[in-house]
């Protein structure tokens, strides 16, 4: 029974170091889930930011390609 009694109360303190070490993570996980949301966010904004400059780059081209073959 004391054996028992040991091992039970070296679980608790097991658990108790557990659940603090989890504590103190939690709000750095919390920051990095925030920074990958701001990530994802930025890139989404230089992807369309960057799709927009390629389709008005393109149609530069083609009205250059129209003035010097003549049909524009």
């Amino acid at each position: 029974m004391d054996e028992l009694v040991g091992r039970v109360g070296h679980l608790e303190t097991s658990t108790a170091t557990i659940v603090s070490d989890v504590a103190e993570m939690k709000p750095v996980t919390d920051d990095v889930k925030r920074w990958m949301l701001m990530g994802i966010g930025a890139l989404g904004v230089t992807g369309i930011a960057a799709m927009a400059l390629g389709v008005s780059f393109a149609e530069a081209v083609r009205r250059i390609v129209f003035v010097v073959i003549g049909k524009g």
